[in-house]
């Protein structure tokens, strides 16, 4: 049975799993008939033209997963930012883990959206928020809302600060042979609120895992957001990663995406501007090699004046590894006063890889500064030899130049130990040691 027909088939017995409200129902039905009709992207879709999902629709998917496998803290502790104190949201093959998470609703709400979609006291916030920014008509973010039950529901209330980093982690076992997880994460950051949440989705092996996640984040008035998401995973995984932001006037959004692992990946990110003087940050730092494909889809809606988004995308390329940057800015009329940016720059290290870019700007105010710009190149050979004539051997190097390249992202990383954290897993990447302090 092919995986389409598979997941269709699994919907009935899905919702009589799960206790849904009538609201949900109908939500849920019509996602999945938006589904049924389109199916899977193909690369006829201009959105999905230099992506391709054919071959990881061959694998026979083990859909959402009825128990829970133990997963002991020493076998994960690397992948947590375990140098400081966090909130933890933790699952495993898409069912919560209790004893690996430290959540809290003590003057915030850090929790499970299993709770929040089915204890009426959430019912208000559920009925204002979810689903609302999320496209009911891109295919798999339908597929994932016709699912949708399990993820983290994370509600700042106004004026709140929360005292420490938020991680949501995605383990994936592997028990099964190949299994498809479908997150769902509700962010909801009041007025004058500031939060920091990082995200990582991480398979435990080499069994081949598909996760298709849809991340719903709304910014209100004067909100502070600094969202990370770590991608270096094994070369068997798979992740879709669709997030939407709501944002509301003076709020300001960072989302930095650092990709250095996985199969395929493709982040779909989405900004939608409510107000006016926001500001959207989206950078991004992607370092892959062997027939790795990342795929960067970006989209920043200016629908109000006075508001500000920057782009900045960096792409180390190496063997047959592939990178897509597709960046649209879309700037409505009564959108006067924008200023929009948007930067790709990328090196290629092998003479297979291959990057992809497409930048794009619809405008139609006529009072903005908005602008686009992408490199492809090689290192600079002047800079090598200069190094080198220091007596800096050539493969550190050549790392100390793609570490400057990428530096400008780094910098916007704001926790000191994830900045610490990120710089040694490019340095892994690089094959070097970076010896010096941050």
């Amino acid at each position: 049975m092919e995986l389409k027909d598979k997941l269709i088939a699994s919907f009935m017995a899905f919702e009589e799993q799960v206790d849904v409200n009538a609201d949900l129902h109908d939500i849920r039905t019509a996602a999945i008939r938006t589904f049924e009709e389109k199916g899977f992207p193909t690369k006829k879709e201009e959105a999905w033209k230099y992506t391709s999902l054919n071959s990881l629709l061959k694998h026979d998917f083990t859909v959402f997963p009825k128990h829970e496998n133990a997963v002991e803290f020493a076998e994960v502790k690397k992948y947590f930012l375990h140098e400081i104190d966090t909130y933890k949201v933790v699952f495993i093959d898409g069912v919560f883990s209790s004893f690996l998470s430290s959540t809290t609703h003590d003057g915030i709400d850090v929790c499970l959206m299993s709770s929040a979609l089915n204890k009426p006291k959430y019912k208000m916030v559920i009925d204002t928020y979810f689903n609302k920014v999320a496209s009911k008509d891109e295919t798999l973010t339908s597929l994932n809302t016709a699912f949708a039950n399990e993820g983290a529901y994370i509600n700042i209330p106004k004026s709140k600060v929360a005292d420490k980093p938020i991680e949501i982690m995605y383990f994936s076992t592997g028990k099964e042979s190949a299994l498809m997880v479908q997150p769902r994460n509700l962010i909801i950051v009041g007025e004058n609120s500031h939060v920091q949440i990082i995200e990582r989705h991480q398979s435990l092996n080499e069994n081949a895992v598909l996760t298709n996640s849809v991340t719903e984040i709304f910014a209100q008035k004067r909100a502070i957001v600094d969202y990370y998401k770590i991608q270096n995973d094994f070369h068997s995984a798979s992740l879709i990663d669709n997030t939407y932001v709501s944002q509301q006037q003076d709020s300001h959004v960072h989302v930095n995406t650092f990709s250095f692992g996985g199969n395929l990946t493709r982040n779909n990110l989405n900004f939608y501007h409510n107000g006016q003087h926001i500001e959207s940050h989206l950078n991004g730092i992607t370092i892959i090699g062997e027939k790795q494909h990342v795929d960067h889809y970006t989209l920043v809606h200016h629908a109000h004046p006075n508001c500000e988004s920057f782009q900045d995308y960096k792409g180390i390329f190496s063997d047959n590894s592939t990178g897509v940057f597709n960046g649209k800015i879309f700037v409505e009329k009564e959108a006067q006063k924008t200023n929009a940016f948007q930067s790709s720059n990328n090196i290629l290290l092998s003479d297979k890889a291959t990057i992809n870019a497409k930048p794009q700007l619809e405008i139609f105010a006529d009072d903005v500064k908005c602008s686009h710009g992408c490199t492809i190149g090689q290192l600079d050979e002047t800079a090598m030899f200069y190094l080198q004539s220091r007596g800096i051997p050539k493969k550190e190097a050549k790392a100390l130049l793609m570490y400057a390249f990428s530096n400008a992202v780094i910098e916007n990383i704001k926790i000191p130990e994830l900045k610490q954290r990120i710089t040694k897993i490019i340095a892994n990447k690089l094959g070097v040691k970076l010896g010096f302090d941050l």
